[in-house]
């Protein structure tokens, strides 16, 4: 059964759609994963589903009784005018158990003064079964490891709500949120302000979690460990992979070479329409088919240009009002676009970046023994021992606080050790990305700044901009104007300028999409140098940490290999054991070859299975198609008809995909 579905959900701010013909649908038990670039509209389509916004076409439809949870990017104003301390706002969750206690302390109140009676020892039991039924003697305990596993420890129980920082009241509206376990918990960006610790401790939380979960989040490693489908936003609508993120990888990249064999064939059929267009363009006999075929052409081109070129093959009525193509392009401009169309085109834009290569340093990057880090009147760790060498890359992991960037800037001089000395290598040019960008001039613009870091001429400054997304005016942007995500691609930009040998890297994903960090990732991993790496991002962690450098209990404690290797030693065996990796509940493991009955049987059904999949994924397929269809001619019967039977469609589907699951992991 489906908590919610979409019916044909669009967002436009004047003549700019910001999405158009949404229509999802997500099961009592879908756990899925919203992705997308920055700008694409996920927090708004968030908006519209949780009922604080409204779309401009199209209706949410919410199954009678259910309860939406809705976690916002930032929470800062998400206690206002309450006077609540942190612990007594969890306990608003639970009044009707408080209610039901207060009425059980009467009882035995009344019964410590001596009311035996039968009738009021009925009235006790019966009470006392409800609320020890209800989680009665456990809500309290449930509530103290929820903050603290979100990382408010019990220092922070007592504050005033209006005392947190931004951050802090992000984690108390997540805790209240998972505490109140509405059907659909839907989150946006819920790992911005946790570390490692409460990220994982999240992870296990949502792994268990009973309901649905639709999370909008760029930490890949996050949603490897969360969710079962992907929902990919672009232009065009949504694309559905089944999976955790790992797992879209790789049926995306399928995707785009089918994408890339739809290109050239479509490139061709244009080329030959502008082949016959432009021979017959001039014949009194052949004009009206030439222009016939003209029009289409822009229609297609108008398509490409703004869906892209699968969006010929969706089995959509386009309306002019949709492509803005109401009259035919002329002959000349139709064949320059149709021979400029690219298949670089038909991705989303990303960032380029490109780390020079730099002068190598020396063998021994970073030498410390017997170092204390911290400020005069607060002593953060010690570090007894610890050596760096040239091509390595040191993840630096910790809780929020314990001294991560303070470490960075007595590396870089900026602040002094409070005991012992820190050895760099010789050779070494330091290249710094600062968390907080706070090396850039707010009263710049971006082509400002970026000729302060080095004298060039404006067009070669362009051309770099261009590659970390600034094209245009956007050149002329101020610094102090710049979201979080325009600010790091331009100090990446900066960065890139340096070519330096040993980069100290304080969060670089923070505020960018996935395929920004899948940029950055790729780059950082060529790069000749050394990285001494602060991030919560385990996924880039782990693709690039040779080294792991753990802040724990005052003291930096190393281990020689990748953050997963870390992870395993660190985890106990019987709770390894105990938990199995999810990727196998993905994909069939590898069978040993075995001719039993039992497992001939076991195959058969699998397959039988696979067949009904597919048969459902058709199904979805054509009713979607005839849902389009109905929505076009205004048949909003047909449309809501349609939109619960796609949705009921979706329900055997996912049951399907569950029983598959269950008979691959067991064979």
């Amino acid at each position: 059964m489906s908590i919610l579905n979409t019916e044909n959900l669009g967002l436009s701010f004047g003549a700019f759609d910001l999405f158009r013909g949404i229509n999802v649908s997500i099961a009592n038990d879908s756990k899925i994963g919203l992705i997308g670039p920055n700008g694409i509209g996920k927090t708004s389509l968030l908006l519209i589903l949780a009922g604080i916004s409204q779309p401009t076409t199209g209706k949410v439809h919410i199954a009678r009784g259910k309860r939406i949870g809705y976690l916002r990017q930032e929470a800062v104003d998400a206690f206002a005018n309450r006077s609540n301390t942190v612990f007594a706002e969890m306990l608003t969750v639970f009044t009707a158990l408080q209610k039901l206690q207060a009425q059980l302390h009467t009882f035995e109140d009344q019964m410590a003064a001596g009311d035996h009676s039968p009738e009021t020892l009925e009235k006790y039991g019966h009470l006392q079964a409800a609320f020890e039924q209800a989680g009665g003697y456990e809500y309290e305990l449930h509530i103290q490891q929820t903050l603290e596993g979100l990382g408010l420890g019990k220092d922070t129980w007592n504050l005033p709500l209006d005392h947190l920082s931004g951050g802090q009241k992000t984690r108390a509206l997540l805790a209240r949120l998972l505490l109140e376990k509405p059907d659909l918990l839907m989150l946006d960006e819920p790992t911005n302000h946790l570390d490692i610790e409460a990220i994982e401790w999240l992870e296990h939380t949502l792994h268990d979690w009973e309901g649905a979960i639709l999370i909008v989040s760029h930490d890949r490693f996050f949603l490897d460990n969360t969710v079962n489908t992907i929902w990919e936003m672009t232009r065009s609508g949504i694309e559905v992979y089944r999976g955790d993120y790992s797992a879209y990888l790789l049926q995306r990249q399928e995707r785009w070479e089918y994408t890339c064999r739809v290109f050239e064939e479509e490139k061709a059929r244009l080329l030959k329409e502008m082949d016959f267009i432009q021979r017959n363009w001039v014949r009194e006999s052949t004009h009206a088919r030439a222009l016939g075929l003209l029009r289409r052409v822009t229609r297609d081109l108008a398509i490409v240009e703004n869906f892209g070129i699968m969006a010929l093959r969706s089995g959509r009525k386009w309306s002019e009002l949709d492509l803005h193509a109401d009259r035919p392009l002329d002959v000349i401009e139709a064949i320059r676009r149709v021979n400029a169309l690219s298949l670089e085109s038909q991705r989303p834009p990303a960032i380029r970046p490109r780390l020079p290569n730099a002068q190598e340093s020396g063998t021994i990057v970073l030498r410390v023994h017997g170092v204390v880090i911290g400020y005069p009147q607060k002593t953060l760790f010690s570090i007894h021992g610890l050596e760096m060498r040239r091509g390595q890359c040191a993840a630096l992991i910790g809780p929020n606080g314990s001294g991560k960037t303070t470490f960075l800037k007595t590396l870089l001089g900026q602040l002094p050790t409070l005991r012992g000395e820190i050895h760099l290598g010789g050779s070494l040019k330091i290249g710094y990305f600062a968390q907080a960008h706070d090396g850039l001039n707010p009263a710049h613009t971006v082509l400002e700044e970026l000729l302060k870091a080095r004298e060039m001429d404006q067009e070669q400054a362009r051309t770099l901009l261009a590659r970390y997304l600034f094209r245009g005016d956007d050149v002329f942007k101020q610094v102090g104007s710049l979201s979080g995500g325009e600010r790091a691609r331009l100090a990446l930009a900066i960065l890139a300028l340096e070519g330096a040998n040993f980069l100290l890297l304080d969060e670089p994903t923070n505020h960018l999409d996935i395929p920004a960090r899948e940029a950055l990732q790729e780059v950082l991993e060529a790069f000749k140098g050394s990285i001494l790496l602060v991030s919560h991002d385990r996924y880039l962690i782990d693709r690039l940490a040779t080294h792991i450098w753990e802040i724990k209990e005052g003291q930096l404690q190393t281990f020689a290999g990748s953050y997963r290797e870390f992870v395993l030693r660190r985890t106990p065996a019987s709770e390894s054991m105990a938990a199995p990796d999810r990727t196998l509940l993905l994909k069939p493991r590898p069978l040993v070859r075995d001719n039993s009955k039992e497992t001939r049987l076991r195959m058969q059904s699998l397959a039988m299975l696979e067949e009904r999949i597919h048969e459902a994924e058709r199904s979805i397929q054509s009713l979607s198609r005839e849902m389009q269809k109905a929505a076009q001619a205004q048949q909003h019967e047909r449309v809501h008809a349609l939109s619960w039977e796609i949705a009921r469609v979706q329900n055997t589907l996912d049951d399907l995909m569950s029983e598959w699951e269950k008979l691959a992991v067991s064979s």
